[in-house]
């Protein structure tokens, strides 16, 4: 580990100069492999080599490098990957830390790379082997219903073409047709319902190919592919945990999603507090639904929070993170953000200043869940 940590601090200011040649030996030594890859490789290109470097870094905790990279490895088998593809990665990411990492590369250091890279290809081979078993690599999915509920926001209806087992709390990637091998996270909007309908809040963001797409194009017939059910921000609703959710813009999906499926198991003797945030009142476009269910769930209390300026009737006025540490205290809870990086961060802070253990503190801010 001492080996690997000193080379990645020297490659680490020039990791983009890295992974240009990382990528750049892996597609002509192995022109086999450039179609599991999207044709524009604006997002793809830092994250595979970075995800390498970042497990390599973890690989003295075997059980976090086991569970992240098993999800990694079920994960890219939406892509295509098969074992033999990992050979490769491997050698061309050696080479290109060896030409990067200067006076700091040996032989001892290469075979401490070729060691941690070993372990960390055969977590994630043997993850997707087993996944195999059980699971496809994909889902077809069919829009069902498309509806705008703002200017730049899209709820979206899927029909999947066999079960798709998931959690609230979990999210999936989806792929469009339009964007082939372009594929991006989103949320479960709704608990498992019996008839398989799964229900996606997207956002368009500013040069975002897929979230644009699916807002703005994509109607009732599409077929979308859906990678794997993924993420722990699940809630073990037999302990009967009161819980504490911030939901910021389409970060209120999986907290909907969590309610409905509390409301399954019951919710006499348990108390749901939810505080859902947005700038302008016409952003908080599911306050409606959440208030409906509030009227039927006597333990349920929905809270909006407007930040920015313009009519706030009925809503309590800051920023989402101050105004939920205005109120309190949340001792016992077990508490659940999701929105914005930078809100979920400070929202997380504030919850531990209150004294809220950080084990009961959950939220999906992943490195490979890229917007757009």
């Amino acid at each position: 580990m001492e080996l690997i940590r000193a080379s990645l601090a020297v490659v680490e200011p020039v990791a983009d100069r890295a992974t240009a040649h990382f990528y750049a030996l892996l597609f002509l030594r192995h022109p086999e492999v450039r179609s599991l890859f999207p044709a524009a490789m604006d997002v793809q290109r830092d994250r595979l080599f970075r995800t390498l470097l970042a497990a390599a870094r973890g690989a003295e905790d075997p059980a976090a490098l086991r569970a992240r990279m098993g999800a990694l490895g079920r994960g890219h088998r939406r892509y295509g990957t098969l074992t033999g593809h990992y050979a490769p990665v491997g050698e061309c990411l050696v080479q290109a830390l060896a030409r990067y990492a200067g006076s700091r590369w040996g032989d001892d250091t290469e075979l401490a790379w070729r060691r941690a890279y070993r372990l960390i290809s055969t977590i994630m081979i043997e993850a997707a082997e087993e996944d195999a078993r059980t699971s496809p690599p994909w889902w077809q999915g069919e829009v069902v219903r498309h509806e705008r509920r703002t200017r730049d926001v899209a709820v979206l209806t899927v029909r999947p073409d066999q079960t798709y087992p998931f959690r609230a709390g979990q999210y999936c990637s989806l792929e469009t047709p339009w964007w082939p091998r372009v594929w991006r996270h989103y949320s479960f909007a709704s608990a498992p319902r019996p008839d398989g309908l799964l229900t996606f809040h997207v956002k368009a963001v500013q040069a975002g190919w897929v979230s644009n797409a699916l807002v703005h194009r994509a109607a009732p017939g599409d077929v979308l592919r859906l990678g794997p059910a993924a993420g722990a921000m699940t809630v073990d609703h037999a302990a009967g945990t009161d819980l504490l959710c911030l939901g910021g813009g389409t970060g209120i999906a999986p907290i909907r999603a969590l309610v409905e499926e509390a409301a399954e198991h019951g919710g006499p003797g348990r108390s749901v507090e939810v505080f859902y945030g947005a700038r302008h009142a016409a952003e908080l476009y599911e306050l409606d639904a959440l208030r409906g269910l509030a009227g039927r769930l006597p333990w349920l209390t929905v809270r909006p929070v407007l930040s920015g300026a313009g009519p706030a009737e009925g809503a309590l006025t800051g920023e989402l993170p101050e105004v939920v540490g205005r109120f309190g205290p949340w001792s016992g809870r077990e508490a659940v953000l999701s929105g914005p990086p930078a809100m979920v961060r400070r929202g997380v802070g504030v919850l531990l200043r209150m004294g809220l253990p950080a084990e009961r503190v959950r939220h999906d801010l992943v490195g490979e869940r890229a917007s757009g």
